[in-house]
């Protein structure tokens, strides 16, 4: 069960940061594959984004698979909407629906 706390946190991350991911480790030392993955994508499209480590709070580890009704990490938002995990992330990539996404955020759409 999400309690208030932990989705008015989330609230905050989700709508405080354009391009916000949900992962096991951090952008540096990812730890788990489907994360790292995601990361390398993020980071092949030169957009700048935050990463939130879910291992060091199992609140938020188990919180945001309901926040979101998601139930694996990665998770990715983007302006605020959640995007998805590892597949629908690598498939956007592949489709360039991704990088349509992200250059708005970047400002060259």
């Amino acid at each position: 069960m999400l309690d208030e706390n932990t989705r008015k946190f989330i609230d905050h991350l989700v709508q405080n940061n354009r391009v916000l991911l949900f992962m096991k480790g951090n952008k540096t030392f990812p730890q788990c594959g489907f994360s790292g993955a995601v990361v390398e994508v993020l980071k092949r499209h030169g957009v700048d984004f935050h990463t939130v480590n879910v291992l060091q709070d199992p609140a938020i580890r188990e919180g945001i698979k309901e926040y979101s009704s998601w139930p694996t990490i990665p998770q990715l938002y983007i302006d605020g909407e959640f995007v998805g995990g590892c597949d629908i992330v690598r498939e956007m990539d592949a489709n360039g629906e991704l990088a349509q996404k992200l250059a708005a955020v970047r400002g060259d759409a």
